[in-house]
């Protein structure tokens, strides 16, 4: 199933920033267009002071690529685009080309759900030039956010130590697309369930949902709407206590309850979206017990995060399921991954490689040049040893890892695994999608692997090499 257009219904070439378009034209003006261009998609800098993120977004890349191309209502718009003369912008004969144009890159990435670090190729595009710039914007965009929320919810999911989390953002997400992406990022991330019916239809995530304030204030009690609502929903009474006093809501919650079990139906809990939590959770613990509700669960809301589920665990709460919503969909902490997109070779026809780097004053923001490839190394029990980047272009490979941090590893006699795999060949699809579900369980797997793991010391960096090739660069365009 191709969910762009299910989410859309339209084509989204035009889902782009104009200066891939006025860079494009000048491509196709200069005779450029199809020389081969090697691009390569990363960021510079762990989201939220973590250790790692979880790269996220390549269905909507497949989707989109998969179905490349221009219209006839796209290049209508683009020929009524006007220069500062008041002049076409771009020339009827390239617009021609736009319409005839057939993707045709190569497309290698990491796959969904995969621990990955700052400077490492999270998807790497060969082809030409035009094409391989022109993708950029639409790159960016689905990677970014994705990988930003799909780690956020990783992180609230370490914190809840295994209880569930369900993602309660969409009504302050950042629109449409905002909610639909951060509910397949955070599920992917391991939250359990979404109160997002669309995306729990486009992507099969489950969905959750009881009521809101709202419908006990359309009654003149509080006890009546609880026992209009079991009446209504028999098996789906989780009942919102905190309309009024939390505590007398509790108590009416129970009594509903137990009219509930003598109809035989199972009550499923009560929802505290207000005030102290830690305590109310642990006197709504107690009535519940005491009452025989063992098995009711306590559901808190109310502007969580990773760092206060980590402190209302650490300091006793009993709360059995989370949820999460402002604070995840939007990243509310760090808006943006910050995610790049670097030319790093292009060659002519039938002609070597000329390595591209773009320098900076700011180290970190200096490219690696070369075709990159992420080689994962393990140790014999499985755990990871250090990653490596290196350039597939060299005929002959020193696997030592020159380490960002300045250190050299040895990594002879050691397994290893690339992480970018192949997705597209020349233009064509050749990568069997996972389910959500599988995606969701290959993160957790991900996670588990590197439990173990001291950051402090796992190597990251580039083949030696590729290190060397990189400085020689520099240099000599510092001369």
């Amino acid at each position: 199933m191709n969910h762009l257009q299910t989410r859309y219904q339209t084509n989204l070439s035009l889902l782009t920033d104009l200066y891939q378009l006025t860079m494009a034209y000048g491509y196709w003006k200069t005779g450029s267009a199809e020389h081969e261009a090697v691009f390569h998609l990363f960021y510079r800098q762990n989201p939220f002071g973590g250790k790692y993120a979880i790269a996220c977004g390549l269905q909507d890349v497949i989707d989109f690529l998969d179905d490349f191309k221009f219209t006839n209502s796209d290049l209508d718009y683009l020929s009524s685009l006007k220069d500062a003369k008041g002049q076409a912008l771009f020339e009827d004969d390239f617009l021609d080309y736009l319409l005839h144009l057939k993707f045709s890159c190569d497309i290698d990435a990491v796959e969904e759900g995969t621990i990955v670090f700052p400077h490492e190729p999270l998807l790497r595009v060969k082809g030409p030039l035009l094409q391989a710039q022109f993708i950029e914007t639409f790159l960016l965009n689905s990677i970014n956010f994705q990988t930003l929320i799909a780690t956020k919810s990783a992180r609230i999911i370490a914190a809840a130590k295994g209880d569930p989390v369900h993602e309660f953002g969409l009504r302050r997400a950042q629109g449409i697309d905002g909610g639909l992406s951060a509910s397949r990022a955070a599920y992917i991330g391991g939250c359990t369930a979404t109160s997002n019916v669309l995306a729990g239809k486009i992507y099969d995530i489950p969905v959750k949902g009881t009521h809101g304030h709202s419908w006990v204030m359309s009654f003149e009690e509080e006890e009546e709407a609880f026992e209009a609502y079991a009446k209504a929903m028999p098996n789906n009474c989780v009942f919102l206590v905190d309309t009024f006093d939390t505590i007398k809501g509790i108590k009416k919650a129970i009594k509903i309850a137990e009219k509930l079990r003598q109809n035989g139906h199972a009550f499923l809990g009560i929802r505290l979206d207000s005030g102290d939590l830690l305590a109310l959770s642990i006197k709504a613990r107690k009535l519940l017990d005491d009452a025989g509700f063992e098995g009711a669960k306590v559901i808190a809301s109310d502007g969580l995060d990773e760092y206060k589920i980590k402190d209302l665990k650490a300091k006793g709460a009993l709360i059995d399921v989370w949820g999460v919503g402002t604070n995840l969909v939007t990243a509310k902490d760090q808006p943006a991954l910050g995610g790049v997109y670097k030319l790093a070779a292009i060659r002519k026809k039938e002609s070597d490689w000329t390595y591209k780097i773009k320098l900076s004053n700011t180290p970190s923001k200096v490219s690696t040049p070369g075709i990159l490839q992420v080689r994962r190394y393990f140790v014999s029990d499985g755990q990871p040893f250090g990653d490596m980047i290196w350039n597939i272009d060299n005929k002959e490979l020193f696997p030592q890892i020159q380490s960002f941090d300045g250190r050299t590893i040895v990594t002879n006699n050691r397994l290893f695994k690339d992480l970018l795999i192949p997705i597209f060949k020349q233009g064509k699809l050749i990568y069997e999608r996972p389910s959500i579900h599988q995606i969701r369980a290959y993160r957790a797997e991900q996670v588990h692997l590197f439990e173990k793991v001291d950051f402090k010391l796992y190597p990251k960096g580039l083949e030696q090499q590729l290190n060397q090739q990189k400085l020689n660069l520099i240099q000599q365009h510092l001369l």
